[in-house]
């Protein structure tokens, strides 16, 4: 079982920071009060996963290995991808979930 008062840390990956500024700036295009509410909600989840991170379902994918992601459901259609090590939470892609898999970062690194 999961410690339900246990802390994690999180660690965001730079090029999820460089994919949520490029889905931050394409939107800003249109309307920045929604953009950066957007940037707002993505960064509110990514902190929350500090607590029960394993509250999430697994991410299954046939390109990695199973049981090792999970992920968290965004602004309605973002995923925030993710894996826990220990006490580290390692957030290791962020996709639009209408996308399809070839353009996520773990499927570009396998």
């Amino acid at each position: 079982m999961y410690e339900i008062d246990k802390e994690y840390t999180v660690i965001v990956d730079p090029a999820v920071n460089d994919r949520m500024y490029d889905h931050f700036e394409f939107l800003a295009r249109v309307n920045v009060s929604a953009a950066e509410r957007l940037l707002d909600q993505l960064t509110d989840d990514m902190q929350s996963l500090e607590s029960l991170p394993y509250r999430n379902p697994v991410f299954n994918r046939p390109y990695l290995k199973s049981g090792k992601y999970r992920y968290m459901v965004s602004c309605q259609k973002y995923l925030i991808v993710y894996q826990i090590v220990d006490n580290t939470v390692f957030i290791d892609d962020i996709q639009d979930s209408r996308q399809s898999d070839d353009k996520s970062l773990l499927y570009l690194r396998t």
